[in-house]
């Protein structure tokens, strides 16, 4: 492999992207991992991460069915709705819906737990491999924006796919040192779990809007257009600055 200064920024850019993108990973797992006892989190967050590697090395050697997921299944025209179904949209649609029903419980068992002295016995039901699917399946609707924007950045390029591959396992290495501190210092701090809880629930309704602009969805003659991550990812950091600088306020005033 020669190492030009295209192959060099193609890769540097895609593990940045990577790190980005895994983000929501990182919120989704910790999370979860909260569910566990502390010896256990650490397992759970790593065990995740390296499945999230291996679901996005798998989906670029099956390249080709990524390419057959984007071609339409059916399609139907109701005059007021139209759509054509693709296999990409429906995993989409489903993990925006899970997302979406998956922060709500959340939200609603941390409420529930203030009432019942940190314990609410739903949570009781999340084992250890439930856990791992829920990350694999959720990981897998991820994958798609991050492998398709690879793919799409790396066309032309001589060993693209070895470039690829090589940006994921350096970024999945990167957020795995990284992930451990920053859901510890989630779950520490309950306006941070629900802040990330809120941030998954956005990337829910972004899900359920791209899956709607894939199909080419119409609603009374109006197309729905895709929401701009570049947004999404604003008010994300927005918020969590804020936020930030709420929490260092209410130490400074508790130590006053």
């Amino acid at each position: 492999m020669i190492f030009t200064p295209e192959l060099i920024l193609a890769f540097l850019t895609l593990t940045f992207l990577e790190v980005i993108l895994g983000i929501d990973n990182i919120i989704f797992i910790s999370i979860l991992a909260d569910r566990f006892p502390a010896a256990s989190r650490k397992k759970l967050i790593r065990m995740g991460l390296l499945l999230a590697m291996l679901s996005r090395i798998l989906l670029l050697m099956g390249i080709n069915w990524l390419v057959h997921v984007q071609r339409a299944l059916f399609s139907f025209d109701w005059g007021w709705l139209s759509s054509e179904i693709t296999l990409q949209s429906l995993i989409l649609l489903a993990g925006g819906f899970f997302l979406i029903y998956k922060s709500t419980k959340e939200v609603y068992d941390k409420v529930e737990a203030l009432h019942t002295n940190g314990t609410v016995e739903s949570s009781k039901s999340l084992t250890y491999g439930k856990a791992l699917l829920q990350i694999v399946l959720i990981d897998l609707v991820f994958s798609f924006d991050s492998i398709l924007t690879a793919v799409g950045m790396t066309n032309g390029i001589s060993n693209a796919l070895y470039i690829m591959i090589a940006a994921i396992v350096i970024a999945i290495l990167v957020m795995m040192l990284f992930a451990t501190p920053v859901s510890q210092y989630i779950n520490t701090h309950p306006s941070l779990q629900i802040l990330g809880l809120s941030f998954l629930l956005l990337i829910g309704f972004m899900l359920i809007t791209e899956a709607a602009h894939l199909s080419h969805t119409t609603v009374f003659g109006g197309s729905i257009g895709v929401i701009p991550k570049g947004y999404l990812y604003f008010a994300i950091a927005f918020s969590l600055g804020v936020e930030l600088i709420n929490m260092r306020f209410r130490k400074k005033k508790k130590n006053s």
